[in-house]
């Protein structure tokens, strides 16, 4: 059993790999706070949820509140996800070889793969989101699919060797079976307790999209990288919202 100040610490490297909120000096712990990172989905996702509940008891619309709230989370994460779906995107369709896709991935501009992807998976999280706050159930929803969409980022760079010697995926280190079992342990155990059986389908098709991918980068890449975890979240929370509106 680690000590309580480890853990706590854990957290808030978790905090400072997935998103630019400020937090207070500690030791860094790279992927071994990975089990922590259905908890930092919650922390990202409060200030959302706030405004949410503020913004619907002003009577704003659904679909301009939902839209502040995606715009909310993009702040606090500096749109690292939202970075890493559109490099996707564009290294795993527009590359032939694993060093052109992976050239691809890191180069800053954004091609049309990207662009294609990044509106349609925010598209699809926005729209679901709006419908969502319509009936009243956007609050448990938010909070179930923000910790649960991180799950899958421990669990792929826990199953595949970074495809980078040098990159942000291989610094971090990889977490343990441990660490990435305790990660889903934590992220179901939320999203059970915030949406009961409902949680079920989002589970198993997160399941899928995940696996989906990790296949497709161990075949096109010869392993993963940040860009591949960050996709893995945005497309599991896109999918997750969907399937609960």
């Amino acid at each position: 059993m680690r000590p309580l100040k480890a853990l706590f610490s854990d957290l808030l490297s978790g905090l400072t790999l997935l998103s630019r909120l400020p937090v207070p000096v500690h030791q860094h712990s790279g992927a071994a706070s990975g089990w922590s990172w259905p908890l930092a989905g919650l922390v990202i996702a409060a200030p959302a949820a706030l405004l949410i509940r503020a913004g619907t008891e002003a009577g704003i619309a659904p679909g301009p509140l939902a839209a502040a709230a995606l715009a909310v989370m993009a702040l606090l994460t500096g749109a690292l996800h939202e970075d890493g779906l559109s490099d996707t995107a564009d290294g795993l369709f527009g590359g032939r070889s694993p060093e052109r896709r992976l050239e691809i991935m890191k180069d800053s501009r954004i091609g049309s793969y990207g662009t294609l992807a990044l509106l349609l998976v925010t598209l699809v999280s926005w729209s679901s989101l709006a419908a969502l706050i319509a009936a009243g159930q956007a609050l448990p929803a938010l909070f179930a699919i923000a910790a649960l969409s991180r799950v899958p980022m421990v669990l792929v760079m826990a199953a595949l060797p970074p495809a980078r010697p040098n990159g942000i995926s291989a610094s971090s280190g990889r977490p343990s079976g441990l660490t990435a079992a305790t990660a889903f342990f934590i992220g179901t155990a939320v999203a059970a307790a915030l949406l009961g059986g409902a949680v079920l389908l989002p589970l198993c098709a997160m399941f899928l999209v995940t696996l989906t991918l990790a296949q497709s980068a161990r075949a096109k890449l010869g392993g993963q990288t940040g860009d591949i975890l960050g996709a893995c979240q945005q497309l599991s929370f896109a999918l997750g919202l969907m399937l609960l509106s």
